[in-house]
């Protein structure tokens, strides 16, 4: 075999499909991470700053957002390695890892295996489902904030307009009713606006949003080729034809 044929072979056995997803799910999963463990940080400095006063006014959302920063240690440290484990299970699949390991996916156990895969891809892209569904909720937030923010600096010429202008945190479940004061209004509401914080929790979420929406992609992906590779191979791979996602 020359080396032109050599490199085909070795190019013909990559698994495309779970490679770009692969490559999907490391990019999403780090900016969803990345991004949001950041976001968080940001949000629970400017509630202390702008929205409460005291500390126990905020103690339950400052556990919740450590919490999910713990959380997102825990999905990063995942993701790496079902993804690795998904790839793997992707080059095992082609015809070049057919042809050198044998026939074991033919066999009822290697079945078992690959529709396990199968169905953990599924279930977890529902449920990643629910969290770019969940991620887009401080989105939604900040949105309304800068939309409101937006409308004051219109109507600065008006002030007795703009102080009935407010982003009350109690309404979104931030804070609990009782808080101080709970709510920025006016011209104190558009100053936050302009604060770097304010904008760079913003981009954050939005970057933390786009990286859920990038790993729900590749777990479809992931689950379109693990079910194209189980079809060809269980009913084809005693024909020698090999699965090439």
């Amino acid at each position: 075999m020359g080396c032109y044929d050599c490199c085909m072979r070795c190019l013909g056995g990559v698994p495309y499909c779970s490679l770009v997803a692969t490559l999907l799910c490391f990019s999403g999963i780090a900016l969803f991470c990345g991004c949001g463990h950041q976001a968080l940080t940001e949000t629970e400095r400017l509630i202390e700053t702008y929205f409460a006063r005291n500390l126990q006014d905020y103690i339950t959302l400052a556990y919740i957002i450590q919490y999910f920063q713990y959380v997102i240690y825990g999905l990063a440290s995942f993701f790496f390695l079902y993804c690795i484990v998904l790839l793997a299970e992707g080059f095992y699949t082609t015809s070049v890892a057919k042809q050198t390991f044998g026939e074991f996916r033919s066999t009822m156990c290697g079945r078992c295996l690959s529709s396990s895969f199968i169905v953990m891809t599924y279930v977890l892209a529902v449920l990643w489902l629910l969290v770019f569904a969940f991620s887009a909720l401080p989105v939604y937030f900040f949105y309304n904030m800068d939309a409101t923010c937006h409308t004051i600096d219109v109507l600065t010429e008006t002030p007795a307009s703009i102080n009935q202008l407010c982003v009350d945190a109690r309404q979104y479940g931030l804070l609990p009713w009782n808080a101080v004061p709970g709510k920025a209004c006016g011209m104190t509401l558009s100053n936050v606006c302009k604060t770097r914080e304010y904008r760079m929790t913003y981009d954050l979420y939005i970057a933390a949003f786009a990286g859920a929406g990038i790993t729900l992609l590749a777990l479809l992906t992931y689950t379109v080729s693990t079910t194209y590779n189980f079809a060809v191979l269980r009913y084809l791979g005693r024909k020698g034809i090999g699965a090439r996602c």
